[in-house]
């Protein structure tokens, strides 16, 4: 699955540093607004030991780990729903992703300009809420138009569509995100079409400097404190010091370096964890000579949809699944082993695949 995450903020908060930390892709990194202006588009291994396992006990030619895509989108400044700071573009880029990283930045440094002048993590995050809400209400005020149209000559879903429109349209007038809405499934579904920027699942990255790693700052507080009742995932990095660990290439030097932090792993590697379930994403694995493959679907698919993933004539032409836990295979080593030991089951249509399950498909086209 090609799922995308953006990495929005205001300008010189670390987003660019923090995507070039993160992924393959290069960002320009500088100590000036609009620094990034086109999308810059990175991929980034998802890690899982469970990979590592499978590998170490197939000894495939190749591992192929799961991916997920960052997209370093150009830093929003107040005024961005109205067109400010190549606003309406950066606004578009954020509409194509399937989640945010909010990048707030929460470390104080005399060399690194702030766009505002201060820093304030409360209002840097309120600043970009607000932008993404206007261009919000911006997008439902249009459907109002032509749903209010319909309703006023008595077409019934018309008229439930519009008290769902005018419930969002006070929600967000109230400064409040999409996602934080309390409706049901079939009255969000009357805004789906619009991709609303605000109803996209976010997790907040604070950006703070060596010193608060393991502990808090005055900002972090702060913004804590603020937003505690938020649906959202919050989480604390050192951009500064991921950069240094992403130009380790040997493993060994990544360890010893963590642990001069007192660290079990990068923050990187918790962020990626942290997107992976933010999009409520499970990874199942195919095991053979050839290739140990993760493989990214939904939580909740069934093994047809599951085997689409590889290709769509697996899911077409299914017949069925043979499947191995995961923990079974460590225990047995191989597949022939798990077999005769009676731990492969045999499932069909109506199986919903588990994380973690090596999956080997049936199919006939």
């Amino acid at each position: 699955m090609a799922l995308r995450c953006g990495i929005v903020g205001l300008p010189n908060v670390g987003k660019s540093t923090l995507f070039n930390a993160l992924s393959t892709g290069k960002a320009e990194a500088a100590n000036r607004p609009f620094c990034t202006i086109d999308p810059n588009i990175g991929v980034a291994n998802v890690p899982d030991k469970r990979l590592d396992a499978l590998t170490e006990i197939v000894n495939p030619a190749k591992t192929v780990p799961a991916t997920m895509e960052f997209v370093d989108i150009a830093g929003l400044v107040k005024g961005a729903s109205r067109g400010e700071g190549l606003g309406n573009k950066f606004l578009a880029n954020i509409r194509e992703v399937d989640a945010v990283l909010h990048v707030v930045r929460c470390f104080a440094d005399p060399n690194v300009a702030h766009v505002a002048g201060e820093i304030d993590p409360v209002v840097d995050k309120e600043i970009i809420d607000a932008e993404l809400q206007l261009k919000d209400l911006e997008s439902i005020d249009k459907k109002l138009q032509r749903v209010e149209k319909v309703a006023k000559v008595g077409d019934a879903k018309a008229k439930k569509d519009l008290e769902a429109l005018l419930t969002y349209k006070q929600h967000l007038e109230s400064g409040k995100n999409a996602r934080d809405i309390d409706l049901d499934d079939e009255q969000k579904q009357v805004v789906a079409d619009l991709q609303l920027l605000t109803a996209k699942p976010v997790i907040y990255v604070l950006n703070v400097d060596e010193e608060a790693i393991h502990s808090e700052n005055e900002y972090t507080k702060k913004f804590m404190k603020a937003f505690e009742k938020e649906r959202a995932s919050v989480l604390k990095i050192c951009g500064s010091i991921e950069s240094e660990i992403a130009e380790l290439e040997d493993e060994g030097e990544k360890k010893s370096f963590l642990e001069e932090y007192g660290l079990q792993e990068s923050g990187l590697d918790r962020l990626i964890r942290a997107s992976f379930s933010l999009l409520n994403l499970i990874t199942y694995f195919t095991a053979g000579p050839k290739e140990v493959k993760a493989w990214t679907i939904k939580k909740g698919w069934k093994a047809p949809k599951a085997a689409g993933a590889i290709h769509s004539d697996f899911e077409r032409g299914f017949i069925r699944a043979e499947v191995i836990k995961f923990e079974d295979y460590i225990k047995y080593k191989s597949e022939a082993a798990c077999r005769d030991a009676g731990k492969i089951s045999v499932e069909g249509k109506d199986y919903v695949v588990a994380d973690g399950d090596i999956m080997h498909f049936r199919f006939n086209v």
